[in-house]
């Protein structure tokens, strides 16, 4: 086989022509031109509302498009839904898994293929697949026993059941450990030397320049650029994203914290949910003026925690958890703020703000106590003024501060939920996953802005699974692994290897005496 994209004769595997996609008030691509030769890693880059998962979901047959005409091996084609795509050959990995954790890993994958199989006969097809490939999978395991990386392992091995000739990859390493990430890796490049044409899509720039032959960027629903990544830096390709300099965080200088925001002591709680992680003698303190960043594998007890934090399940003891030496493990959300406390939560709408209200109305829902109300009355120009403070101040692109918050991107709808707990001038700021899935410039805002949080003398708590985020803002690393912490490390002391490692559960807490109840 000719190298990808090296040889004119060669037919490509995918083309689009003028692909155009309009939607109520907007287009969301518009006259897309994208070609992807076999075998090769082709990168789909470019900033949140650029257009990328309406592209991928026209090729998937999940949305079609109003204009333009998709090519398959060099043959006119329409996906009118995903089963006709998949029966050309191409697959897709989503960003959010698609499992049934109730059923074993053999039945998940026997969902997805069209023709009757022998279960058995199945079994023995996904234990050859997993092994060919390197990626050890128990057939027989149900999905709730799972850690994440072996879940996403299930949704690989079933796309290659079906033999695919064009693997789509949605932001795949979110939820992975370095070391998971390079064992992808590893994959990707065997299924490419074999002739499979990998799509990929991610907003780690440096991944893409490790993985990638071509990349196609779009801007505004349109390509604004295409390159060979490997030729190119982190700030050239963020240039062809925004379409100007994106400028770097500046490393902060280290802190030393003066006093303690926030004090875990021996915090353990079994979970409300029968698939989720018991807390396992969590100890933690968060000084003033510090970041800490606690990283960790999805599903190994940080949703747990953060509800434990936030005040949305109450700890067992009262003094399991201070804010600023308060004793605060029995007050709910809104006494926990009352001493100082924002949170940004990791569902943005839902959890963050309602879908259905203005951004005004979701200012309030939790600035009501920073002066918006008073006498029981919303003071409404106050609240109008603090939701056009956030839109200013943190670059909100909307329509104004009446329109509802699902009208907003992931990327601006995130700035605004960080805006509107900051603005609060908070003593202490939890915040999971702030810059999951936006695009490079809405977390360049987003990290400044807990930077200058921080150098105010705030304490700032940041759980993600973005090493390079954590190392790039913070003063110490910890790492949640089965329910338990780590012992935090000085970001000058460790490292991205290390970390990873930690991720895998390879630690040993010191777990405290128990503490006397203390009074609710």
């Amino acid at each position: 086989m000719s190298s990808p994209g090296g040889d004119a004769a060669e037919v490509p595997r995918l083309e689009l022509r003028g692909v155009t996609k309009r939607y109520p008030g907007t287009v969301a691509n518009k006259n897309v031109d994208l070609t992807v030769m076999p075998g090769e890693l082709h990168a789909l880059l470019g900033e949140n509302g650029a257009g990328k998962s309406t592209l991928v979901k026209i090729i998937y047959g999940v949305v079609g498009a109003d204009e333009g005409e998709i090519r398959w091996e060099g043959e006119p084609i329409a996906t009118h839904d995903p089963a006709s795509a998949r029966r050309l050959g191409i697959g897709m990995v989503f960003q959010h898994f698609t499992l049934f954790e109730t059923l074993t890993v053999t039945e998940n994958i026997a969902l997805g293929l069209e023709k009757e199989r022998d279960m058995r006969a199945l079994r023995r097809k996904i234990d050859e697949t997993a092994k060919r490939y390197g990626m050890a999978l128990d057939p027989d395991r149900y999905v709730h026993d799972l850690a994440v990386g072996e879940r996403q392992r299930v949704e690989i091995v079933r796309c290659l059941m079906q033999e695919p000739k064009l693997l789509i990859m949605d932001e795949p390493t979110s939820v992975l450990t370095p070391q998971e990430v390079e064992r992808l890796f590893d994959v990707l490049r065997r299924l490419a030397s074999e002739g499979c044409s990998i799509l990929y899509i991610s907003h780690k720039l440096g991944e893409i320049m490790a993985l990638c032959q071509r990349a196609t960027v779009l801007r505004q629903g349109a390509v604004t650029a295409q390159c060979d990544p490997r030729r190119e830096t982190s700030a050239s390709l963020a240039r062809m994203m925004v379409g100007s300099d994106v400028l770097a965080v500046k490393r902060p200088e280290e802190h030393k914290g003066s006093g303690d925001a926030l004090t875990v002591s021996d915090l353990t709680m079994e979970p409300y949910d029968p698939f989720g992680t018991k807390l396992d003698h969590v100890s933690l303190t968060v000084r003033k003026g510090e970041i800490l960043g606690i990283a960790g594998v999805a599903g190994n007890g940080q949703t747990e925690f953060l509800h434990a934090l936030a005040g949305e399940r109450l700890a067992p003891r009262a003094d399991a958890i201070r804010i600023d030496g308060a004793v605060a493990g029995r007050l709910g959300p809104a006494g926990r703020r009352a001493h100082g406390l924002a949170f940004v939560p990791e569902d943005r709408l839902g959890r963050g703000a309602v879908a259905e209200l203005s951004l005004a109305d979701n200012a309030l829902l939790t600035a009501y106590l920073d002066g918006n109300v008073g006498a029981g009355i919303i003071k409404t120009a106050t609240v109008r003024n603090f939701a056009s403070s956030i839109v200013k101040d943190y670059n909100v692109v909307c329509a104004g501060i009446d329109a509802e918050a699902r009208s907003l991107s992931g990327g601006n709808m995130q700035k605004f939920i960080i805006g509107r707990e900051i603005l609060q001038q908070p003593q202490l700021l939890i915040a999971a996953h702030p810059t999951w899935g936006v695009d490079v410039g809405a977390a360049l805002t987003i990290h400044e802005a807990l930077i200058r949080l921080r150098d105010a003398g705030a304490a700032v708590l940041v759980v993600s699974e973005d090493l390079d985020e954590l190392f790039e803002i913070c003063d110490r690393i910890a790492v949640m692994s089965k329910g338990r912490v780590s012992e935090p490390k000085r970001v000058v002391d460790t490292n991205i290897d290390e970390i990873g490692l930690l991720m895998g559960g390879m630690f040993e807490t010191k777990k405290e005496p128990a503490v006397a109840d203390a009074a609710d």
